[in-house]
């Protein structure tokens, strides 16, 4: 083998070596840490014990590998009466213990509330969630021991919906009067309701789709 061919060879050893370095931080990078598993359960615990009671317990542990949310790691956590989980995590940027019990169980309260019109405007293909700050039961000063009704409160909530099909020009007031429905029913009166159009296999159909505060 000449020079060239070993200078070649060498080259390309030590690119494999780097692109083999990268696949396995990139697989390390994406499984979480144990030792940061057990450290999350044990100060939700330690949290659960102030602020809730027995009837509620950690079930297991969330990692976001993806920097998608406030944290890196998220205990798990479930009301073993009324079956609501929730998370239990630190945020990264002020430090503080949060917990998303009042905005998961309002976002259910709404979610059902919301439900049986959806299905009847929009079809059973119609995916939707809801969703309020992480931080409202804390913002509101709301007992977790004694959420009540997001009724009760001046709170705000997104809708979000999936609609497996292109945008029609009946949409803007299909949608308007799907907002309207809730404020009359008092349902809600302050938030936002957003509808994305994707086709079946995840494709997304509309470069933007409809939405609306109110």
């Amino acid at each position: 083998m000449n020079k060239i061919g070993k200078i070649i060879l060498v080259f390309l050893l030590l690119l494999l070596m780097v692109i083999m370095a990268m696949i396995i931080s990139f697989n390390m990078s994406m499984k979480p840490d144990k030792e940061k598993e057990v450290e999350v359960r044990a100060q939700a615990n330690e949290y659960l014990k102030e602020r809730f009671n027995e009837k509620f317990e950690i079930y297991d542990t969330l990692f976001d590998n993806m920097g998608n949310f406030e944290f890196e790691y998220a205990a798990k956590v479930r009301d073993k009466e009324n079956q609501i989980e929730f998370l239990v995590y630190m945020d990264n940027e002020t430090n503080v213990i949060v917990d998303t019990y009042v905005a998961d169980k309002w976002a259910a309260e709404l979610e059902n509330e919301v439900r049986s019109y959806i299905i009847d405007k929009l079809g059973e293909k119609a995916e939707y969630f809801v969703m309020f700050s992480d931080t409202i039961g804390v913002d509101l000063g709301i007992d977790p021991l004694n959420v009540g009704s997001y009724r009760d409160y001046d709170a705000n909530a997104m809708i979000h919906i999936t609609l497996p099909r292109k945008k029609s020009e009946n949409d803007d007031t299909l949608f308007n009067h799907f907002v309207s429905y809730m404020e009359n029913n008092d349902l809600l009166h302050s938030g936002t309701v957003f509808v994305g159009y994707v086709a079946e296999n995840g494709v997304i159909l509309e470069e933007e789709g409809w939405s609306k505060d109110f």
